[in-house]
């Protein structure tokens, strides 16, 4: 099976996934709001980014691993494949630990992290908060059995696991509010589906790959072991960097503004991720073919594809950046009420900060896929240092859009730095190039913009379900109607249509 059928059926998969798990998503959280109040929504968000943040203590392992198996995935080397699993089983646990330990230390400080919580005593917030900790813990002893698959280009497996039993665990939730609206029920009910997930994966993977299983296992050279520890060095700091950078947002806006907080910007996080959930697979989902296309195929392929992903990601995150600046307020307001939608100055730094993300993406998978880690290890840093500087000092001045300003100027270094350093080490090319595009893009998104702003406020002075809709079309239209006109001739798209073509033609 190639490469682009692999990609293929790995989207399939995954935008199948997203569909019932996001229609669900959207239920639950209106049920949790409705049954459970803002204050209990805030601390789920808040403790979902907290364990987000601990689960880089991984700090670059599995990357490092992931890119040492598609060489010898693609080559067949059976032994080889045993050595490095059984490297990445060892590092997993130890990581496991270290996350118990640095998360079990952070219990004392709940009361300074989690502030206005209203009628929620120390002790639930406690209970609550090693809960999630305990699920976040036992992830790491499957999630290594992960990357072999992975490295075959199947993820639709990783993909279908966590589709299923998130959809089960949803369903179970909402009939557990719906018939007893307590907290501590739901968290159980969530870890129990996923502790089962966990252990019906691990049995599948072992019968899977009988590999793993295997005890003549041949242990790696130095070299191979040194240069799994080099790439991992490089990503540790990557990964400090980026654990300052996005992960720390929630805390900020609960310690310095409170709780509540984090359940509103939570609410258009939610659908945004929802939304570009779908779009991250099709990003993600091209990784393991990008690793194998760097392990067989010349640097000028690897250029021109490296074009046509990058053209792919504008459009999509462009599109879907200006959708969300239009329609992002008016939807929180017919799903939760206009008592919860937030300024459009914070939306506004928010979307601009998920559109240069996007951009980002492209840029982090094709290093990620060539294992260029080591040229911008201490970037991440700085970033970090920035963001942390910024939002802290700006949320007291101008409040939550403040906490977002940094995490923008903070991102955007990412965005300047980056494509110099891909154009240099992986096509030995001048960047100059990709930021004049740039320019070229920003303004026709801009173009988009400033038609579709008048449009909107003519046609939707007051949010109806029928306005909403009537402007996703227009805005459809409107601005994949100026990306034709403007970029409809260039190779990129040319490529592109010849694919959806070929494909469609084959179907």
């Amino acid at each position: 099976m190639g490469r682009v059928r692999y990609a293929t059926r790995n989207i399939i998969f995954g935008f199948l996934g997203s569909g019932a798990t996001t229609l669900l998503n959207f239920i639950l959280r209106q049920v949790f709001i409705t049954h459970l109040g803002d204050t209990l929504l805030g601390v789920q968000d808040l403790y979902s980014e907290i364990l987000t943040m601990l689960s880089l203590a991984e700090l670059g392992v599995g990357t490092a691993l992931n890119y040492s198996l598609y060489g010898p995935v693609a080559r067949g080397e059976r032994e080889k494949i045993k050595s490095y699993m059984q490297l990445y089983k060892k590092a997993y646990r130890t990581i496991a630990i270290v996350i118990a330990v640095i998360g079990l230390a952070l219990v004392p400080f709940l009361p300074w992290i989690v502030k206005n919580a209203d009628y929620l005593t120390l002790r639930q917030l406690r209970v609550y908060y090693l809960l999630f900790l305990f699920n976040t813990v036992t992830t790491y002893f499957v999630a290594y059995k992960y990357s072999l698959a992975n490295a075959e280009q199947k993820n639709y497996i990783q993909t279908n696991a966590d589709a299923i039993s998130k959809a089960v665990s949803v369903v179970l939730q909402l009939l557990g509010l719906l018939v007893l609206p307590n907290y501590l029920l739901y968290l159980l009910i969530q870890v129990g589906v996923s502790l089962g997930q966990k252990i019906f994966i691990s049995c599948y993977l072992n019968r899977k790959y009988p590999l793993l299983l295997e005890k003549n296992v041949e242990p790696l050279t130095k070299e191979e072991t040194g240069a799994v520890v080099d790439k991992t060095k490089a990503l540790m700091l990557h990964r400090i960097g980026d654990m300052a950078r996005l992960q720390t947002d929630a805390i900020i806006i609960s310690s310095c503004l409170g709780v509540v907080w984090v359940g509103l910007i939570g609410t258009y996080k939610m659908i945004v991720n929802s939304v570009s959930g779908y779009v991250n697979l099709i990003f993600n989902s091209v990784i393991s073919s990008f690793g194998n296309l760097i392990a067989t195929e010349s640097r000028e392929k690897q250029f021109q594809l490296f074009l046509v992903y990058r053209f792919f990601a504008i459009w999509v995150y462009g599109f879907s950046a200006v959708g969300f600046f239009l329609l992002l307020s008016p939807l929180v307001e017919l799903y939760v009420g206009a008592d919860r939608v937030l300024a459009t100055s914070i939306i506004a730094w928010y979307l601009t900060d998920y559109f240069f993300k996007g951009e980002r993406v492209v840029l982090s998978n094709f290093k990620t896929a060539a294992g260029v880690f080591e040229q911008d290890k201490y970037l991440s840093i700085l970033q970090g240092i920035v963001n942390l500087v910024l939002s802290i000092a700006l949320v007291f001045k101008i409040g939550l859009a403040g906490v977002f300003i940094g995490t923008v100027v903070s991102g955007l270094i990412a965005n300047i730095t980056k494509p110099i350093i891909i154009y240099r080490v992986c096509f030995e090319k001048s960047a100059v190039s990709y930021f004049q595009e740039s320019i070229k893009y920003l303004l026709v998104i801009g173009a988009a913009l400033a038609v579709l702003i008048p449009l909107q406020n003519l046609l939707m002075p007051q949010v109806t379900i029928a306005k909403f809709a009537l402007m996703i079309v227009i805005i459809t239209v409107v601005f994949n109607g100026i990306f034709l006109i403007v970029f409809g001739r260039t190779e990129e798209f040319k490529y592109l249509y010849g694919m959806v073509k070929g494909r469609w033609k084959r179907s």
